[in-house]
């Protein structure tokens, strides 16, 4: 199932400071996946929906129903009160993965501390229909991310594939991939370049609408045999510019492209 997540508009929505004069809401971010005719909606921690009043979680689920589109959530960090008030929201949406990333205090953890606390939501999830997808996030290497999964040991918690945030672990793509393939339930497929200084000074990595990088989509596929079980969530790492304006008018163009190249050379849908 191919869908967009609320970081596809990290611009229009509003990042550290940086709010547009009228920021993308969680029902105008609904909007732009029925134009497109998506069939998944994930919301992140920059769209977080705990500050939605009760009624308003009725509507966006109401008008997600009607159009066609599973609703899925996510937080930043874990925290387990938080990701139990996300499991009663999902539960309230209809939503059947929540996307956690470890990222600050709780990625420091020792890994038996961290599983047991993961395993004490388990039951609150397994209620609720709701799986946790634990993304791999820039400084949570994948090998100690599969001896995490190892600790918790219950396919109710597995990965948020993302294809290029290991960079910053020191690891390229294929790497990430092939280690945490088999235990992902939630793929983040977004493309990437790398760009020389010109003055020779190093490099910088930055976004791509898909297809215009160096990310291997087929391969990142072939190497998820059960992808068409989970949902593809369309990403990208557009950079800032100094122009927030053109910025959030660019994110609607990558994502054009990007949808344009996942249906017709990928075959999602």
């Amino acid at each position: 199932m191919l869908g967009l997540g609320s970081y596809t508009f990290r611009w229009s929505i509003g990042h550290k400071g940086l709010v547009p004069q009228n920021p993308m809401s969680a029902f105008d971010l609904l909007d732009v996946a029925m134009k497109h005719n998506l069939s998944v909606v994930q919301f992140a921690d920059n769209l977080p929906l705990h500050t939605l009043k009760s009624d308003e979680l009725d509507l966006l689920f109401y008008k997600a129903q009607q159009n066609g589109i599973s609703l899925e959530i996510g937080t930043q960090s874990f925290n387990v009160d938080q990701v139990r008030q996300y499991i009663e929201i999902g539960r309230r949406v209809g939503a059947k993965i929540l996307r956690v990333a470890l990222d600050g205090p709780d990625a420091q953890k020792p890994i038996a501390a961290l599983a047991a606390e993961f395993s004490s939501v388990i039951p609150n999830a397994k209620d609720a229909g709701l799986r946790i997808a634990i993304e791999n996030h820039f400084n949570y290497p994948s090998r100690q991310m599969l001896t995490l999964l190892e600790a918790i040991n219950d396919p109710q918690i597995g990965v948020c594939l993302d294809v290029a945030n290991s960079i910053c672990a020191g690891e390229w793509p294929e790497e990430t991939i092939g280690i945490l393939a088999p235990s992902t339930i939630n793929l983040h497929l977004k493309d990437y370049v790398i760009v020389p200084d010109p003055y020779g000074v190093g490099f910088v990595i930055h976004g791509a609408p898909l297809g215009q990088g160096r990310s291997d989509c087929h391969a990142v596929l072939d190497a998820l045999p059960s992808f068409s079980e989970m949902s593809v969530i369309l990403e990208h790492w557009l950079p800032h510019g100094g122009d927030l304006v053109a910025a959030c008018k660019n994110e609607h163009v990558w994502l054009e492209k990007s949808v344009a190249f996942a249906t017709s050379q990928l075959g999602l849908k």
